[in-house]
C-alpha cells in the first residue's frame, strides 16, 4: 500500500477536521515521505491554516510516493466523528480514487471516500516578521475576546513591553481588557516596537472553537496593520497548525 498513516486514537483527527473546515470545504492534503501537510485559504483570503504533521508523531507512517489527497471535508468528518476515544484510526491510499478510513478497537469498521480533483492554487506561507509576540492560555485568550465580542464584531490588539490592551468598539458599547505579564494564564509579552492592528472577531472565535480543549497555550504574534498568527502544537513531536488572519483594512 503506498500510502498508510495511523494513530492511536481519533484526536488529532478530530483537531484537523474542525479546524481546516473553518476555512474550506474541500481541501487538499499532501503526504509524503516526511509526513502530512496542508495550505489553505478561505475564499475570501482574509484567512489561512498552514499544517505540518510530521511522520514521527503517527504509530505507524508509510508513503513511498507524494500523494495529493483532496476530499469534501464534510464527509470525512462525518467518518472520523464515528470513532471512540479508544479507537485506533487508519487512513490510507493506493491511487487518486479513494481515501480508505479504517476504524479499530476489537470490532473493525472499514469506509471509503471518493477523492475528488483539486479546485484550488497551491498556497504560498507568508514570510512575516512580527513584532510582538503573547503565549497565553486558550481559555484566557477565548475569554477576552468574546468579552469584546459582546460590544463589538471587531477587536483592536495593541502591545507594548509590559502589557496587551485588547479594545472593541460598537454600537452597543466599548470594551477595553488589559492584561499584564504577571497576569494569570499569560506565559509572555514581548514587543520590539509598539504594535497596534484590527482584526475581525468571527474568525478568530471559529477557530478557538475549533481548537477546543486540544491546546492550553496558544502563541500569538502580530505587527502594525500585519497579519495574525496563531500557533499551537499538533501531537507530541514537531507537528504544528499556524492560523493567519489578515488586518482589517480600514484599519486606523
Amino acid at each position: 500500500m503506498s500510502f498508510v498513516a495511523k494513530t492511536k486514537s481519533p484526536a488529532e483527527w478530530k483537531l484537523i477536521m474542525n479546524v481546516v473546515s473553518t476555512i474550506v470545504e474541500e481541501p487538499s492534503f499532501e503526504a509524503n515521505a516526511e509526513g502530512i501537510q496542508f495550505r489553505g485559504m478561505d475564499p475570501s483570503h482574509v484567512a489561512m491554516i498552514d499544517l505540518n504533521w510530521p511522520n514521527a508523531s503517527f504509530e505507524k507512517y508509510e508513503c513511498d510516493k507524494e500523494f495529493k489527497l483532496t476530499l469534501r471535508i464534510e464527509e470525512l468528518s462525518k467518518l472520523i466523528k464515528r470513532a471512540k476515544q479508544n479507537n485506533s484510526i487508519s487512513i490510507s491510499a493506493e491511487d487518486d480514487e479513494y481515501l480508505i478510513v479504517k476504524l479499530e478497537n476489537g470490532r473493525k469498521r472499514e469506509f471509503q471516500i471518493r477523492l475528488i480533483e483539486s479546485s484550488q492554487s497551491p498556497q504560498q506561507v507568508p514570510k512575516l516578521a512580527l513584532d510582538s509576540k503573547i503565549v497565553i492560555d486558550k481559555g484566557v485568550f477565548e475569554d477576552t475576546l468574546n468579552d469584546v465580542g459582546a460590544v463589538a464584531d471587531h477587536i483592536t490588539i495593541e502591545t507594548n513591553n509590559d502589557e496587551i490592551k485588547f479594545i472593541g468598539n460598537g454600537d452597543a458599547g466599548k470594551a477595553e481588557i488589559t492584561l499584564n505579564k504577571s497576569d494569570e494564564g499569560v506565559s509572555e509579552i514581548s514587543s520590539k516596537v509598539e504594535s497596534k492592528a484590527t482584526y475581525s472577531l468571527q474568525y478568530l472565535l471559529s477557530i478557538l472553537k475549533a481548537i477546543g480543549t486540544t491546546a492550553e497555550t496558544i502563541s500569538i504574534e502580530y505587527s502594525n496593520k500585519m497579519p495574525f498568527k496563531i500557533e499551537f502544537r499538533l501531537g507530541e513531536v514537531g507537528g504544528y497548525i499556524n492560523f493567519y488572519l489578515a488586518p482589517r483594512i480600514d484599519d486606523r
